[in-house]
């Protein structure tokens, strides 16, 4: 019985300290009452209400202006100039004895202009703007990277639902047949043809039984509190799950076949880091462009007025003048540029070995979870068997026991067994799709388990066009 306990703590603990439970902590929407829910539903609900896709979007945006940041150097700028100087005093310039006067007292001078710069060529600006198209390719990556993530802790807690639900059936016809049990020893007791002792035996297995289906019912409730607070729903909605695990059984086998076809061409970490080598690529670029001359033009138009005593501005006496100034900028030597050159190749050389290491771990983890996929299989047909052989012994110890060849420890026993294969049997299951859920997810694949089952896969939330 306390192994029982055990098995059914464990799905309670484990909603309750999941990290998926604390990052999406107070999300609320507008949904109440009773939500019937599927894999599919529970995804398009937590992409659409989660806040940290908003983030992630958001910061795809911020992107978007800094890549028309970058283009919009390009373009002609133009800005307009005026000041006025207002002579109190003019100097005097003091020659061979004699003082003369170097303008008027009291009189002011106007100037206004326009100017018009473009850039003719610069290969700066040109570098710049590929770097923030890599950018923004790679704040895109990001977003798909947290739907990826989002999408894994949906479904390993809509499976840990399912499992928590499985387990409550199985605790509860456990208990039904404690009760039964109870009931017809309790009949046998009354005509003598048991003792107290089996009588109170059974009493007891009943009485043990109900506390554990009490904190099985609550593991269910702690795993939809757990999907409701991912999909972003108020904490009064129920959810209503039809689902069994065992009806994923034959996508296992289907999927097992595919497992040695993976690879991490599409993993996100991967795809970030090979964004990150082109930053770096072009980063070098940017630095290198700073060596190469560049070629501008500025037109200038200017009108001033001089001497002028009062303020009547339509009496005063304009001057205009115009120019057109072709600039050719060649550096020379700058310190600087050539060490932030031989920074970024110094990064670039870091970041290889980086993305070595990290496709190491990644291997080792897809190994892992393969691993772990078919251990799981095996254990789900060996728990299969055992719940038919445990249920046949059961109804062995029952009979034995009606006839009075069998004892009470015997009849418990053979209970505890069908429990104990049952449990067994829903947790290798929910173990396997939570690694083919963590598999998924490294290998960069979309909502496997919505396409397996039939479902639409999500792709307007979840894909990006990469420009």
């Amino acid at each position: 019985m306390k192994h029982l306990l055990s098995k059914v703590s464990l799905v309670a603990v484990a909603s309750l300290f999941s990290p998926c439970f604390v990052e999406a902590q107070g999300i609320t929407n507008d949904y109440d009452g009773v939500l019937e829910l599927s894999l599919r539903d529970a995804a398009e609900i937590a992409l659409a209400e989660n806040p940290t896709i908003v983030v992630a979007d958001k910061q795809v945006e911020l992107k978007k202006i800094s890549q028309k940041e970058a283009w919009q150097n390009l373009l002609p700028q133009l800005s307009l100039s005026g000041n006025v100087n207002y002579t109190i005093q003019a100097a005097e310039l003091a020659l061979g004895g004699q003082k003369f006067k170097m303008g008027s007292d009291n009189v002011s001078a106007w100037t206004g202009a326009a100017q018009l710069s473009l850039p003719i060529f610069a290969p700066t600006v040109y570098a710049t703007m590929k770097l923030s198209d890599i950018d923004l390719k790679n704040a895109v990556e990001q977003s798909r990277e947290s739907r990826l993530d989002l999408l894994n802790q949906v479904e390993k807690a809509y499976f840990q639902l399912i499992l928590a639900q499985d387990s409550y059936k199985a605790l509860q016809q456990s208990l039904e047949q404690a009760e039964n049990n109870f009931k017809n020893i309790s009949a046998m007791y009354r005509v003598g043809s048991t003792s107290e002792f089996d009588m109170l035996t059974a009493e007891v297995q009943v009485r043990n039984m109900k506390p554990t289906v009490v904190q099985a019912q609550n593991a269910v409730e702690i795993a939809k509190l757990q999907l409701k607070v991912l999909m972003g729903v108020t904490a009064n909605v129920d959810l209503l799950v039809n689902e069994t695990l065992d009806e994923y059984e034959s996508m296992m086998y289907d999927a097992q076949f595919s497992l040695g076809s993976v690879s991490l061409e599409n993993n996100s970490s991967m795809r970030q880091l090979r964004n990150s080598e082109d930053m770096l690529r072009q980063s070098i670029k940017v630095q290198s462009s700073m060596f190469a001359p560049s070629l501008s033009l500025a037109a200038t138009y200017q009108t001033q007025s001089m001497q002028n005593a009062d303020l009547n501005l339509a009496q005063y006496q304009w001057s205009n003048s115009s120019s057109l100034v072709f600039s050719l900028s060649i550096p020379i030597y700058k310190a600087s540029n050539f060490t932030k050159l031989k920074s970024a190749k110094l990064q670039l050389n870091q970041l290889g070995y980086t993305k070595t290491n990290t496709e190491r771990q990644l291997v080792m983890q897809i190994r892992t979870y393969q691993n772990n996929i078919k251990a799981s299989l095996e254990r789900v047909e060996s728990a299969k068997q055992a719940i038919v052989q445990s249920e046949k012994g059961r109804q062995i110890a029952e009979t034995r026991y009606n006839s009075g060849t069998g004892t009470i420890i015997e009849l418990n026993s053979s209970e505890l067994s069908v429990i104990e294969s049952k449990l067994s049997y829903s947790q290798s299951i929910f173990d396997c799709l939570s690694s083919m859920a963590d598999l998924n997810k490294v290998v960069g694949n979309d909502g496997a388990f919505i396409t397996t089952k039939g479902r639409e896969k999500v792709n307007q939330n979840i894909q990006f066009e990469n420009k």
